[in-house]
């Protein structure tokens, strides 16, 4: 094969970002958010939380705002929520590293308990980064739609963030592929098929005795994190008791909601 054929091969093997039908789709995201509010009786039948910290980390271009919900749902449910306080997220995993350490330090420093992780798309990048530097202060990290595995670059948004953050996906290789293997601490990693943002496969951790993907039918990128079938998981893997996990139960009230299971590998 000749050096052309071979990168033309390459190329062909290379994931690509979602469909613009896909992306176009994304308007669902009202719908999501409406039938949370509509099912939020059922949704409050969750496992109650320990009153443990949980930082929820927003995704690229969102602020706070955008995870308002899922903090007001976590609160309701007996967690300590906390926002990340930065403003909108405009990218920077190498950049945002020294502030973000410097909050989770904060945070385990007021409560004197791990921290929960929970990060929507770019949030959940920074959180698994978080758990790579400092293991013994979080307690479970839980990302949603988040473009951390495989080919990084498939992402409707790639320019954009390189544009903005002033950084390149393919700067700092080895935190990137750090961020794209096991995690010292529990791992749960929520995505669709249908996400038009992200390509799903970019969101795909390792199975293991500790770590599990959950496939949720039909949600939106932007809606992931109001998507009430995503809320319930996220409910649920928070109130599994510090140093324990089993993995996701889907005989819940959303069951019909997520894609089978996988098979955890050792």
């Amino acid at each position: 094969m000749t050096v052309a054929e071979s990168a033309a091969a390459t190329e062909e093997q290379r994931l690509r970002p979602p469909s613009l039908f896909l992306m176009l789709a994304e308007t669902r995201a009202l719908f999501e958010l409406n039938s949370s509010l509509l099912l939020s009786p059922l949704l409050m039948r969750a496992p109650r939380g320990d009153g443990h910290p949980v930082l929820t980390l927003p995704g690229f271009l969102a602020s706070d705002l955008s995870m308002a919900p899922m903090r007001r749902y976590l609160k309701e449910l007996g967690y300590d929520a906390y926002a990340w306080n930065m403003g909108r997220n405009f990218g920077g995993v190498v950049s945002k590293r020294s502030a973000l350490r410097e909050l989770l330090q904060r945070i385990h420093d007021q409560t004197g308990r791990k921290v929960s992780l929970v990060g929507w798309s770019l949030g959940g990048v920074y959180a698994r980064d978080l758990a790579l530097q400092m293991p013994e202060m979080v307690r479970s990290v839980i990302t949603l739609g988040s473009p951390f595995a495989n080919d990084i670059r498939a992402t409707n948004a790639t320019r954009l963030y390189e544009a903005l953050s002033g950084e390149t996906v393919d700067d700092n290789p080895e935190i990137l592929q750090a961020i794209a293997g096991d995690l010292p601490v529990p791992a749960t990693s929520i995505y669709s098929r249908t996400d038009g943002i992200v390509n799903w496969h970019t969101s795909l951790l390792r199975p293991s005795v500790s770590a599990e993907n959950i496939e949720v039918y039909f949600a939106s990128h932007i809606g992931l994190g109001v998507n009430p079938a995503a809320l319930w998981a996220v409910a649920d893997r928070l109130a599994q008791a510090e140093g324990e996990f089993k993995h996701f139960d889907r005989s819940g009230p959303f069951a019909i909601a997520y894609g089978p299971p996988e098979n955890a590998q050792s």
